[in-house]
């Protein structure tokens, strides 16, 4: 495991449980609005080796519930398998965090997991347009199935990017509209923050996104905004 970062301690990251994150190096898409750009290369600079993070979590036995692989994007690495099992054997439920580039990786590691939650970065159709690779809407759209089918507890989540707002909030609601008609359950919007050279400024005003927020909160049987 190439690990880029661990944060010990995080009570948001899977929900209702008290977890730590294991941060993932490597990505293959390039989205303009990343706040983990440091995380980006796969040959990036590791924090931690995978002996360091299982030594610090054998100190948090008792204290946590959970270890949640974030990234980066996770299932770039082989050995992500081997870790989930390495800490469910420890006693801590399993959390990723995916995108979703790769389904024929993602679909053999849902039996491990115990939740998901799953980044969706625009309408599929879009995709091309925020991460800049070719094809990784139809690669978010397969893996996104593959959770949905899988009945584990996930959840789905936007970066409310402003471009999520152009024309009235028609590609906020036209994703939302996906997710619910392929059988997502919860839905997560979560604030824009401002990184990088290419990003626009400042974070986009909630309020002023009122009436398109309760649209599509109406679809789901839990919405909530992350800040």
């Amino acid at each position: 495991m190439r690990i880029g970062g661990l944060l010990p301690f995080t009570t948001i990251d899977y929900p209702g449980r008290l977890a730590a994150v294991v941060f993932c190096q490597g990505c293959p898409w390039r989205c303009d609005f990343c706040h983990n750009t440091h995380l980006l290369f796969e040959n990036g600079e590791m924090k931690f080796t995978w002996e360091e993070v299982l030594r610090c979590l054998a100190t948090r036995k008792g204290l946590l519930d959970a270890v949640v692989f974030s990234g980066g994007e996770p299932t770039l690495q082989e050995p992500l398998s081997a870790a989930i099992g390495e800490v469910r054997e420890m006693g801590f439920l399993a959390g990723l965090h995916t995108a979703g580039a790769y389904p024929e990786k993602f679909e053999p590691l849902v039996p491990l997991l115990d939740w998901v939650g799953m980044d969706i970065k625009a309408p599929f159709e879009e995709y091309e347009m925020v991460t800049g690779i070719s094809g990784s809407g139809d690669k978010a759209y397969e893996s996104a199935n593959i959770l949905i089918r899988s009945g584990i507890p996930c959840e789905f989540r936007t970066t409310l990017h402003p471009m999520m707002m152009e024309d009235g909030g028609s590609r906020l609601m036209h994703m939302a509209h996906d997710l619910k008609n392929m059988g997502a359950k919860h839905f997560v919007i979560q604030k824009y923050h401002p990184s990088g050279e290419k990003a626009p400024s400042p974070s986009f005003p909630f309020q002023s996104v009122g009436g398109v927020i309760d649209s599509v909160s109406a679809l789901f049987d839990s919405f909530y905004i992350r800040l």
